[in-house]
């Protein structure tokens, strides 16, 4: 018999109700702004993917150029951030359920294709950057607390084994167990940083009577 995978995989859990709506958005391009990635496991886990690492105790962490903070969010708070090679990773408990929050920097809307374990949080299926996301509003956050079920409510993240994982009961495979991904897509015609952090900063630094300089040249 083949030995189970060990590690966590993430659980089709308990429904929460959570409601969506829709609206328009026009992409800039086809191509994502960004691609994000946040791998998970169990402790023993993290320990051994990870030879060395750089410590974050901070939850919400910046990404795609900045345009967003996103953190895995568990039952008593942010989960723990670590970075190796390159790679920012999160320790989960098994049995426990965690959510993905996001906030928008700018000052335009977003569009956020977000995956799980391989698959898509809208529908379940195999997660593609050609398929729709979320849409979060300017300077306002976004939590996804599981895969959506209907228009009213999703099925919880639950860390689970991988055996017991969605992609594995689904007949999906565990190839792309325990890794979460986001794609950040900016609306056509909007820059988002058009007032942005720096130009605000800008704006508030402008004085209206500048020091003259001591020499001018001729």
């Amino acid at each position: 018999m083949p030995q189970e995978r060990p590690g966590l995989g993430t659980g089709w859990g308990d429904d929460v109700a959570s409601n969506v709506s829709y609206t328009s958005f026009q992409r800039a391009s086809n191509r994502p702004a960004a691609v994000e990635s946040i791998y998970y496991n169990d402790k023993e886990g993290i320990k051994a993917m990870t030879k060395s690492w750089s410590y974050s105790g901070k939850g919400l962490q910046k990404a795609a150029n900045g345009m967003v903070e996103w953190g895995v969010k568990g039952g008593w708070g942010y989960l723990k951030n670590q970075h190796s090679g390159g790679r920012r990773f999160v320790t989960g408990s098994k049995g426990k359920n965690y959510s993905l929050v996001v906030k928008n920097l700018t000052k335009s809307r977003l569009e956020l294709v977000m995956s799980v374990d391989g698959l898509d949080v809208l529908d379940g299926k195999p997660a593609s950057t050609k398929k729709r996301g979320y849409i979060i509003q300017p300077g306002k956050t976004l939590v996804v607390k599981g895969f959506r079920k209907s228009e009213d409510a999703v099925a919880a993240f639950k860390f689970a084994s991988v055996n017991s994982s969605y992609t594995n009961l689904s007949g999906k495979g565990t190839r792309n167990v325990g890794v979460i991904g986001m794609a950040v897509f900016t609306q056509k015609g909007i820059d988002p940083w058009k007032y942005g952090a720096g130009e605000i900063r800008d704006r508030k630094n402008a004085r209206a009577f500048a020091e003259a300089p001591q020499y001018r040249a001729r």
